[in-house]
């Protein structure tokens, strides 16, 4: 779809509080503002020691199974200063030790992409090795929907039949017989993250691979869309189906929500069903402050499959978009809420 451009912030109104900017002027400010110079830290060791950075990227959406077992290291950007550096290098250096020791704690793998849009400023810990998504990517779908059929076209009536209930449907399982629109389709998805709504908003995209194509669309190289619920759960390590990578799953809700692929009315949309999601609330906001507004969406697979996407607004209006995944190396693996509450705490502290 295409949208009209709101005005952008000019000299007469950038001390404007950041809470009344719209999502696509938070987009444009960010892009004016951001530093295209990436710093990567050596290793934890290097940077207590406060070694020098090395300039260079952190790989593609492709993780062969030794990238899954070695430890990260954290990439924080930093304005091109030997001050700047300094500081990116003492964020990411306490970010390491922090990520290191929620990996040992947990006996966990977790990934962590955030970004700050205010400043541009971006911290990563394994953040293009892949994860499965489970139920994050219900935030995807509903975005794409949105995207396809405007907030209008969300008005649709679509039948429930019988064969449409799978395994954790609590919305559509009480429609069966009926019919649901797009939008009731949504908020279910969202906000109880009900896997039967979940593929009728797919099946309403054209299928799996239609929303991976979405998704491509976007740049996005780190995901492959494959399956439906509940098979996309099944997260066996070393199958690339229904996984993506931290970075990829944030930069395509940052894309959709603050990058003018939504209309403000579309993006408004989709932020208001993360916020009143009732399945993330040990999650990414539980380590953070109780007066921050934060929306997510989670999910759970097999092998200890936890995560959250999500977007932070602190107090004073800056959002910060961040997304933390993990996975364990037992099929039947405990998941544990509090590595991503932790982890995304860490992940702030480092940023801000």
């Amino acid at each position: 779809m295409s949208h009209a451009h709101s005005p952008l912030p000019t000299a007469a109104n950038s001390s404007r509080d950041p809470r009344s900017w719209s999502p696509r002027e938070l987009g444009e400010r960010t892009r004016s503002l951001r530093t295209p110079v990436r710093r990567r830290v050596v290793a934890t060791v290097a940077c207590a020691a406060g070694l020098a950075l090395l300039t260079g990227c952190s790989g593609s959406g492709t993780t062969s199974a030794s990238d899954e077992t070695s430890p990260g290291s954290t990439t924080v950007t930093a304005p091109p200063t030997p001050a700047g550096e300094s500081t990116a290098a003492a964020r990411a250096g306490a970010a390491d030790s922090a990520f290191t020791q929620l990996e040992d704690d947990f006996d966990a793998r977790v990934g962590v992409y955030a970004v700050d849009l205010d400043t541009g400023r971006e911290i990563a810990w394994r953040a293009d090795e892949r994860f499965a998504y489970a139920s994050t990517i219900k935030a995807m779908a509903s975005a794409a929907l949105l995207d396809e059929v405007g907030t209008d076209g969300l008005s649709k009536d679509i039948a429930v039949d019988e064969d449409d209930i799978v395994s954790h449907s609590p919305v559509t399982e009480t429609n069966v017989g009926g019919t649901m629109t797009l939008a009731e389709l949504c908020e279910a998805a969202m906000t109880q993250s009900d896997n039967g709504a979940a593929n009728l908003i797919v099946a309403e995209l054209g299928g799996p691979a239609s929303l991976d194509s979405r998704l491509d669309d976007l740049g996005d190289t780190g995901t492959t869309v494959s399956r439906t619920e509940p098979d996309l759960n099944e997260a066996t390590p070393g199958d690339p189906r229904d996984t993506t990578t931290p970075r990829a799953s944030a930069s395509n809700l940052r894309e959709y929500v603050f990058g003018g692929v939504l209309s403000d009315d579309e993006a408004t949309t989709l932020t208001d069903w993360m916020k009143a999601t009732q399945t993330g609330d040990t999650l990414i906001r539980a380590d953070l402050p109780e007066e921050w507004t934060v929306g997510d969406k989670s999910g759970t697979g097999s092998y200890g499959s936890r995560n959250d996407l999500g977007i932070i607004w602190p107090d004073d209006g800056r959002p910060i978009v961040i997304s933390v995944l993990s996975s364990k190396k037992e099929k039947d693996a405990e998941a544990d809420d509090r590595l991503i509450a932790r982890a995304a705490a860490a992940a702030v502290d480092a940023i801000r």
